[in-house]
């Protein structure tokens, strides 16, 4: 099993400037997974030589466009140029439509594939080879969700987007490998992000063989990020790693 980090960079002024990428994360094994294909996951995709038509199941944890902006032309990769009725989508509400501000994923491609399953927190979906369980996530009020993903004998944490809450730590308990959407290394008056600070409380608690710092906005880049995992690294005793564009990670790290 391997991840591939298509974008690392979160927050609207490096979603227009590009400084990092927005084209969420894959994951290849037993099935092939893309997280939160934000704009330019196709073109990272076709840059490390993956293939849109090999993915079997794509993750939209809420519909902010720098987490679902290539998701259309991605399911039509994923449906083999949308003329087969192929591939599983687990979204969130507001991503499939109804009121709430925000992309959605059109009915056309929606019509494409073979499973669409609405992700609530509290929640599991199975598939042969694993299975993911929704978990909870607060940011502003979109109905976002993070997820544990049980798959090759690893068990993965993605926070999506989200505040600290008090029982966060308990929803990724177990996990071999801990991804967090880190956007600001401190904390200031904007809510509905991770800081590192936060970062820092849930890697000491949940204790993971290892832990990924990404969806980093212009604060946590300029610290730089790196200096601000080693911060955490040091305060936790867990390994951590700020992401890169491009990065690979194989399973033996985790």
């Amino acid at each position: 099993m391997k991840l591939t980090f298509l974008g690392t960079g979160g927050g609207r002024i490096n979603l227009i400037k590009q400084i990092r990428a927005t084209g969420g994360i894959c994951i290849s094994g037993p099935k092939n997974i893309h997280i939160d294909p934000g704009p330019g996951a196709l073109v990272r995709m076709r840059n490390k030589g993956m293939d849109p038509l090999k993915t079997d199941i794509m993750v939209v944890t809420h519909s902010h466009i720098d987490h679902i902006g290539d998701a259309g032309v991605l399911i039509e990769g994923m449906s083999h140029y949308a003329l087969k009725k192929k591939g599983t989508l687990i979204a969130s509400e507001d991503a499939l439509g109804g009121e709430i501000k925000g992309q959605k994923i059109s009915g056309f491609h929606l019509s494409r594939l073979e499973t669409v399953v609405r992700a609530k927190p509290g929640e599991t979906f199975e598939f042969e080879g694993g299975k993911i369980s929704f978990k909870k996530a607060v940011h502003d009020d979109f109905p976002a969700f993070g997820f544990v993903l049980e798959m090759g004998g690893k068990k993965i944490g993605y926070t999506g987007d989200t505040e600290y809450f008090e029982e966060m730590p308990e929803e990724y308990a177990g996990c071999d490998l801990l991804i967090i959407n880190v956007m600001k290394p401190f904390a200031d008056e904007y809510k509905g992000h991770l800081t590192a600070e936060d970062a820092s409380k849930l890697i000491g608690r949940v204790q993971p063989k290892l832990a990924i710092l990404t969806h980093m906005g212009l604060k946590m880049l300029r610290y730089p990020a790196e200096k601000r995992a080693s911060e955490v690294e040091a305060e936790t005793g867990v390994r951590v790693i700020a992401a890169e564009d491009g990065m690979e990670i194989g399973e033996s790290e985790f």
